[in-house]
């Protein structure tokens, strides 16, 4: 892993706050004599104070220097209240565990969360690239942005869709906060209240509760592990029923990482245009092929408007990374105005950061190794899979993304299996969390997209013994 010059002092500054021999409030060494004692340059000490400041740890106070942050350490009193218990909705909560990491000092082996890992996250990449917009912008990050999004980031990601034959007008994106922010906004534009959806089946969790609180209706479209999304199936749905959008993800599906072919991508056009119905799709994983050149999208076949796509920069550089992107196709002026309405500004430091990443060769580089180390995770992971689960389970091999979807003999007892797996700290995503109904209640997902090391292989083998 790359070191840099600044780490000679900062290593040390940063054992002496949190050991607690700095106290908060405790001026540091200054620029100059740091650089003197280490023969630094001047510019590579304040670059190892920017890093400290990100950290929390240190503070700059203007014309007097650096200090231990006041707030660093700190703990507060819980309030105390009388008020009664708040009751929950179940099966959201424990939908929501299901897919969500619990940390618990990383003891659990931890196979749920649709997110890349802490060690695949470029983090020298994100702090070095931020550190430098901060050092750049100054005090321009903490204005508002243009309600749309930073115009030269709208151009890099039109610049680079255009890579995979995808043209999106940078004038028409808008950027969000996150893919599940433009996804309500998507839905919100062309649904109200009980209109009909048609959704992939198995579905993630995630969307099916954005389709929940916008009180919409569903009809869940079969994925079949040969084929991909069932277009015959749509076609019915859709001469039955008014159906209001069609949502779905071509590009390496979760949870079975399938990828249509681009036949198939038309004719769910095709069917769109038939029926003049919204196609919202989903492409946060079509960056993470494993072979081959980066899939079309629906929208590259598309001239009338009808598609709109987004996207995010979460499952490919860092969850933190609050940023996506929604290309909104016809509806521009309803989706402009949800937008406004749910918040005017996405971050500017993650805007600028992404912007300087899409407009050099950074991520392209980074993907090149993700999408590489995603791969031999798979293989790995399939292997796992084969050897020690029972006979009768079925397996879908992905050709992208992050997860494989399996579904165990009928016999097998699934709230047996995952208790025992939470025994010995293993948690997988069961498939009654993909579907408001209970068709997948024999399945679950495994995600790979973090580093694999002894205790995580012995974790999968574990338990495919219980699963005996």
């Amino acid at each position: 892993m790359k070191s840099y010059k600044f780490e000679i002092f900062t290593s040390s500054l940063e054992k002496n706050i949190r050991e607690g021999i700095y106290k908060p409030g405790h001026k540091l060494p200054s620029v100059r004599e740091l650089k003197d004692k280490y023969r630094l340059s001047t510019n590579s000490v304040q670059n190892g104070y920017e890093y400290l400041i990100i950290q929390g740890l240190v503070e700059s106070v203007p014309k007097s220097g650096y200090y231990v942050n006041r707030q660093f350490g700190k703990s507060y009193e819980p309030v105390k209240t009388n008020r009664s218990p708040i009751i929950r909705d179940a099966f959201f909560e424990n939908s929501l565990a299901s897919i969500t990491s619990l940390r618990k000092g990383r003891k659990l082996s931890e196979f749920n969360v649709a997110a890349p890992g802490d060690l695949l996250i470029p983090q020298k990449l994100l702090l070095r690239t931020m550190q430098q917009v901060v050092r750049e912008q100054g005090a321009n990050l903490l204005r508002y942005y243009p309600s749309n999004g930073l115009p030269d980031l709208k151009d890099a990601i039109a610049r680079r869709a255009a890579g995979y034959q995808t043209l999106l007008n940078p004038d028409e994106l808008l950027v969000t906060d996150g893919a599940l922010q433009a996804l309500y906004i998507a839905l919100a534009s062309v649904c109200t209240a009980g209109d009909v959806v048609a959704v992939e089946s198995p579905c993630v969790f995630s969307i099916l509760e954005v389709i929940r609180v916008l009180h919409l209706k569903v009809i869940e479209i079969p994925i079949d592990r040969d084929n991909g999304f069932d277009v015959d199936f749509l076609r019915k749905a859709c001469a039955k029923n008014k159906v209001s959008a069609v949502l779905l993800t071509p590009n390496f599906h979760n949870p079975t990482g399938i990828l249509l072919t681009d036949e198939k991508k038309k004719a769910v056009l095709s069917v769109a245009q038939d029926y003049e119905i919204a196609v919202i799709e989903n492409d946060i994983y079509g960056d993470l092929n494993f072979n081959g050149i980066r899939p079309t999208t629906i929208k590259s076949f598309d001239d009338s408007g009808l598609v709109m796509t987004y996207s995010s920069y979460a499952k490919t550089l860092a969850p933190g990374i609050r940023l996506g992107w929604l290309s909104p196709g016809k509806f521009i002026q309803k989706t402009e105005q949800i937008k406004f309405s749910l918040g005017s500004t996405v971050s500017p430091i993650y805007q600028e950061t992404v912007n300087r990443l899409l407009s050099a060769s950074s991520y392209e580089r980074h993907l090149k190794a993700f999408r590489k180390q995603l791969a031999e995770n798979a293989a790995l992971t399939l292997d796992l899979l084969y050897d020690n689960f029972p006979e009768g389970t079925s397996i879908t091999v992905p050709a992208g993304g992050y997860s494989i979807w399996i579904k165990m003999p009928e016999a097998t007892n699934m709230d047996y299996f995952y208790a025992q797996c939470e025994k010995i700290g293993i948690r997988f995503t069961p498939g009654y969390t993909f579907s408001f109904s209970d068709t997948f209640s024999n399945y679950f997902r495994v995600v790979f997209a973090d580093a694999y090391t002894p205790k995580r292989i012995e974790a999968i083998k574990q338990a495919g013994q219980l699963s005996r």
